[in-house]
């Protein structure tokens, strides 16, 4: 992986066997990214995507392994408990064209991965809500 800063904006690279959420994660972390938005493109090599089923309260995900097209990743950067808190939807297609997609919970790179990262400054922390026991943005704290 490799990145470079460019005011609010971070450009990375993510390599051939890199760990998507991992590489998201680190350069969060080295960069202080409290609020973001996150764009990607490029190849997983295999994913996990998923939906979350709301009678369970549990992600329910799908295992892809071969190659796939990254047609749309898009995402959050914030925080909760003032920690690092990544969530990642993406759509990838196979060779055939068929997509699947969902919430990403692993994803590993292909050949390469281009991300955007647009740093939004201030920041937005998570509460799990007991209703449907998911972490969302509460807008409540400071």
């Amino acid at each position: 992986m490799e990145y470079r800063r460019f005011g609010d904006k971070i450009v990375a690279r993510i390599d051939m066997g890199e760990d998507f959420l991992e590489k998201l994660c680190r350069i969060a972390l080295l960069e202080d990214v409290k609020l973001a938005e996150v764009s990607a493109l490029g190849t997983f090599s295999y994913m996990n995507v998923g939906l979350y089923d709301l009678e369970k309260k549990q992600f329910m995900g799908n295992d892809f392994e071969g190659m796939y097209e990254i047609v749309s990743l898009t995402g959050t950067i914030s925080t909760m408990d003032g920690q690092y808190y990544g969530h990642i939807h993406v759509s990838a297609a196979d060779q055939d064209g068929h997509v699947f997609g969902g919430h990403l919970s692993k994803g590993v790179i292909g050949a390469t991965c281009e991300m955007v990262i647009t740093v939004i400054n201030g920041s937005v922390d998570r509460v799990k809500d007991e209703e449907t026991g998911l972490n969302l943005f509460d807008f409540k704290r400071r």
